[in-house]
């Protein structure tokens, strides 16, 4: 596997750490990174390897315990550690109507306390072993993440203990209104930041009415929410027929199936039928909304429209379109807004994709004062990549880039572990990650227009801006007329 690595690395311009457009556990949006690049020399580029073309990733041991718990292992000795990750198929796409947060408040509620041990007791437990022991999801994930961390010493003790947090939470109802009041009361310090707003903004006007649109869950469901809603979705949800189990590190198979036998081998598996999914369709018109925040210095910009499924044959072409429109320090739009005209200190591109069409979206923040010359330069560089081929060179940067950064993350577990957990929930071929270096360099430059010109359609564009309405509506009324868009403001708790 080393050998792999250092192969991979010679030769290559290494840059951000991988990343890819998922709404995935262990997976995040290809976007921008942020450090200046000013007085940097950009001429002597090192070719890339052909080393780098020829990867062979660490393959799998996989077994199905009794109950139909999927396992699979990716074995490593050089630390005396594992790191594991449980994907239960779900995620806040199973939220019923009314009950959005349903999903994302059961995770974050399983280490509240089981038949056997208190909130404290399982803290104090995982203190002690050394362990680390989360969950999450969202609103609008298709899978709850459990993800667990140790030592391989006390292999047996940790997972015994996640398995009566994953098995057994009892949801306390005081610690179901301590959670509310929380999240309610860090709402409202969200919904001050120009940024939020502009993000929850931009999933209204391109998904709608669909799940995809909830960047947090509404409040009023989040108030409606009882113990028993939770109860219930864990005991529909929360099976092991329903769950993927992916490991890695100083573990062998014939161990680990033994381990997860002890403490999961009693679970009892459970009928759960597939998540329906209302149909989306891009927006059917392009909008202008404006969030009025009267006397901002800031405008937050998110000019996009709807993108593409993860396992969509686009999903290669956007990831180089993406690095060179705005995924990197050396992007167009990196350069041209912050490098060239000082309009902001961060300016990124990114794109998203999972069991529905995610979203594709140009996002900065400038100061007010700058807003117009910002929205010319986004707009025009939004409209120049689909119009015009980008030249070889930057098409070779981008690909040198992508294929440094995959090689880097080879180097990290929970990057090995959400490749394969992709590959599994999405279907994708058993070599999909070998040959991920020859499929960012078979890309073509029209290949890379004809992404842009689809997904950032001028016809369907949602630009989004939030700031002083006073300022920004003559500016915004240039691309089209523009709508109020309405600020959701957080309850009191």
């Amino acid at each position: 596997m080393k050998r792999t690595i250092l192969s991979l690395l010679t030769g290559a311009l290494l840059a951000s750490p991988f990343a890819i457009g998922q709404s995935l556990p262990g997976e995040q949006p290809e976007s921008a990174i942020t450090q200046s690049v000013t007085g940097v020399d950009l001429k002597g580029k090192a070719p890339v390897n052909p080393e780098t073309l020829r990867v062979v990733l660490p393959k799998p041991q996989e077994a199905t315990l009794s109950n139909g718990l999927r396992v699979a292992l990716l074995e490593d000795h050089k630390l005396p550690m594992f790191t594991l990750q449980m994907s239960i198929r779900g995620g806040g796409l199973a939220d019923p109507p009314a009950r959005h947060g349903l999903a994302m408040v059961t995770a974050a509620l399983l280490r509240e306390g089981t038949k056997e041990r208190s909130s404290r007791d399982i803290a104090e437990q995982l203190a002690t072993l050394g362990a680390v022991l989360s969950a999450s999801a969202t609103p609008s994930s298709g899978e709850t993440a459990i993800n667990v961390t140790g030592l391989s010493e006390h292999a047996d003790a940790i997972f015994s203990l996640a398995a009566d947090v994953v098995r057994h939470p009892q949801f306390p109802a005081q610690e179901l209104e301590k959670f509310r009041t929380r999240y309610l009361s860090s709402l409202q310090y969200q919904r001050s930041l120009p940024g939020f707003l502009a993000r929850e903004q931009f999933m209204q006007a391109v998904y709608g009415d669909h799940p995809g649109s909830h960047v947090v869950p509404p409040e009023a469901a989040l108030q409606s929410l009882t113990r028993e809603d939770l109860a219930a979705y864990h005991d529909k949800y929360y099976r092991p027929n329903n769950t993927i189990l992916i490991a890695h590190g100083d573990l062998t198979l014939k161990e680990l199936v033994a381990k997860l036998e002890r403490v999961f081998g009693s679970w009892p598996k459970g009928e759960v039928e597939a998540v329906p999914l209302p149909s989306l369709s891009p927006p059917s018109k392009a909008r202008v909304v404006l969030v009025d925040r009267p006397g901002s210095v800031q405008a937050s910009l998110w000019v996009g429209g709807l993108g593409i499924e993860r396992n969509s044959d686009d999903y290669f072409p956007m990831l180089v379109m993406n690095r060179i429109l705005g995924g990197g320090p050396a992007s167009r739009l990196f350069l041209n807004l912050r490098e060239d005209k000082g309009y902001t200190y961060g300016v990124s591109s990114l794109f998203t994709g999972s069991t529905f069409p995610g979203f594709v979206a140009a996002v900065t923040d400038v100061r007010t004062a700058v807003t117009e010359g910002a929205m010319h330069e986004l707009t025009a560089e939004i409209r120049r990549i689909g119009t015009q081929p980008v030249s070889a060179q930057e098409l070779q940067d981008a690909k040198r880039a992508l294929v440094g950064g995959f090689a880097l993350s080879l180097e990290s577990p929970q990057a090995l572990i959400g490749n394969l957990l992709v590959q599994k929930i999405y279907g994708l071929p058993s070599d999909y990650w070998d040959r991920y270096p020859q499929r960012v360099e078979s890309i073509t430059a029209a290949e890379v227009q004809r992404v842009a010109r689809k997904y950032y359609d001028p016809e369907r564009l949602q630009i989004v801006a939030v700031g002083d309405g006073a300022s920004l509506r003559k500016v915004l009324a240039q691309y089209g007329e523009v709508e109020n868009g309405q600020a959701v403001i957080a309850e009191t708790p």
